[in-house]
């Protein structure tokens, strides 16, 4: 079917990046795949996980729930493009001085809704925080020590409120994925 198939650009980490894409593929499959950014995980596959939450446009999104033909012109982040292992990002590291670290399957999607949160707003309320975050699942770390690098002050953290989609048929089509929080 490569007649279907279209091109997409992206700003991807602060890269420009162009990808040919078949109409039902997911975004985060090209991230994985195509751009081998493996930081964001296929959990669910459904929007419930959150194990695949990337920052597009300044919201974080479930990359499983986005077409990426949906995502032509838009600004992606990636748990890749905030830090370094030499170099980890001041919210990678607030999760690790927390504690907030087990397995790490999880981990990029939270440390990402957490970014969008804060980017948008570096002194959430506990509510704030419990709603940007309801969505990752978690089965190691429990959720306090996950919730609490939110709650510290945001030295150079920053970003938008949390929109998450969500299913119940897990359907090809993804039209299904409607948003669980209110954009801000």
């Amino acid at each position: 079917m490569l007649e279907n198939n279209h091109t997409i650009h992206l700003t991807l980490n602060g890269e420009s990046r162009a990808f040919t894409v078949e109409p039902r593929e997911t975004l985060l499959h090209v991230l994985r795949e195509r751009a081998h950014l493996t930081g964001a995980k296929k959990g669910c596959d459904l929007g419930e996980c959150d194990a695949c939450t990337v920052i597009m446009d300044g919201r974080a999104v479930n990359s499983c729930c986005v077409f990426a033909i949906e995502a032509d012109g838009s600004t992606v982040e990636t748990i890749e493009g905030i830090g370094t292992a030499d170099e980890p990002h001041p919210l990678q590291r607030a999760f690790i001085d927390a504690g907030a670290i087990q397995c790490g399957y999880c981990t990029p999607g939270m440390i990402m809704a957490a970014k969008a949160l804060l980017d948008r707003d570096p002194h959430p309320t506990r509510e704030e925080i419990h709603a940007a975050m309801s969505g990752n699942l978690c089965r190691c770390t429990g959720y306090t020590r996950s919730r609490r690098p939110s709650s510290r002050p945001p030295g150079s953290l920053n970003s938008t409120r949390t929109e998450r989609g969500h299913s119940s048929d897990g359907a090809a089509s993804f039209r299904h994925c409607q948003p669980r929080h209110a954009a801000s």
